[in-house]
């Protein structure tokens, strides 16, 4: 308990000095163990200490799971992210996410690392290598655009998390390969895969999980620990929002265009793609070949299919045919992720909104 209070104090100071507009860059901070190198892709002068420290933020390097039926401590409106890899599934809760942004685990037999930035809503699943040789990620106490500054404890580059780039160090310029997630709520997931494992709250850590950390800032669109830019008035800040990323572009989806089950074909960037949701998940599939002349339609009753073709196939929300005459085929998945609007806004300017 002391742990945490000690944490939540740290917390509280990074709020009061970021509320008054005191953010502290690179550029002008005498301490320099956070960076490896004086170059960097993204400027300095915006690269902002965000106070706990290297690694003040606990990375998940040993994480322990529960069944299904004994998850009892998320709640079925709880977000989580989930993954699939072979034959099994897991779900990181938010809540447990907000204290440590990162997991580092074995799933399916590959390493991978699950990031969650709480300041941006943002998360990804990527590879559990740097330079090509496995490693874990940790948490380097450093944001840019308010967003999850990683860093790969092999070489102690610095990762920007939805820039999906290494930003600085040996590593300079590699991109993660990524592992398609799937946000959404406990409930939907748990329909999805009732034979999941989910994240405990066995962590190792004296951490409150029922304690949001950041007080009133998911839901104060005019509040901001560390101040983005560019801004854009486009949407509320804080509005959650699903984006397909095309190198340096960003096309913007609403929960509300899914409200009741819908499948959108779009073209964006030169390529096509299918978008499907509902009000509590969407997902995304770049199409070519021969997909490109499927009928899809959303087709999820609580079980493992999301949506379905004119071909009588069904599909789950990794773009798998579990059942009809493509079954084993997968489409291609995309480079999207759930976001507030703001964190979109800044990392890719002047997105296109979808609208009918």
């Amino acid at each position: 308990m002391k742990k945490n209070v000690i944490y939540v104090f740290i917390l509280s100071l990074v709020i009061a000095c970021s509320d008054n507009n005191n953010d502290t860059s690179l550029s002008n901070n005498n301490d320099t163990n956070n960076s490896n190198s004086n170059e960097w892709l993204i400027p300095i002068s915006e690269v902002k200490d965000g106070g706990p420290g290297k690694d003040g933020i606990p990375s998940l390097d040993f994480p322990t799971f529960v069944n299904s039926n004994e998850a009892s401590y998320i709640n079925p409106n709880d977000l989580v992210i989930g993954i699939i890899n072979g034959n099994e599934a897991k779900a990181y809760p938010h809540k447990i996410l907000d204290w440590h942004e990162i997991t580092n685990d074995e799933i399916g037999g590959d390493f991978i690392t699950i990031n969650y930035c709480p300041l941006t809503g943002t998360a990804f699943g990527w590879e559990s290598k740097s330079n090509g040789t496995k490693t874990t990620f940790g948490v380097s106490g450093l944001l840019y655009n308010t967003n999850l500054i990683l860093y790969d404890r092999n070489t102690d580059s610095n990762w920007a998390q939805l820039r999906l780039e290494s930003v600085n160090g040996g590593l300079i310029g590699d991109k993660p390969t990524l592992t398609q997630v799937i946000e959404t709520n406990w409930l939907t997931w748990q329909s999805l895969y009732p034979n999941t494992k989910a994240l405990s709250l066995n962590t190792g850590f004296s951490r409150d999980y029922d304690l949001y950390p950041y007080g009133d800032y998911k839901t104060n669109h005019a509040r901001f620990l560390f101040t983005p830019s560019p801004t854009n008035s486009a949407l509320p800040n804080k509005q959650r929002i699903f984006a397909i990323i095309d190198n340096n572009k960003s096309k913007v989806y609403q929960f509300s265009d899914f409200e009741n089950g819908n499948v959108i074909n779009d073209t964006f960037n030169g390529n096509e793609y299918l978008i499907v949701g509902n009000k509590d998940l969407i997902t995304a599939f770049k199409l070519n070949g021969d997909y490109l002349n499927l009928d899809f339609g959303y087709d999820f009753n609580n079980s493992e299919t999301f949506f379905k073709d004119n071909e009588g196939n069904k599909w789950s929300v990794f773009g798998k045919a579990i059942s009809g005459p493509r079954t084993g085929e997968t489409l291609t998945s995309t480079k999207s992720v759930i976001s507030f609007w703001f964190a979109i806004a800044a990392f890719y300017p002047n997105p296109k909104i979808y609208s009918e």
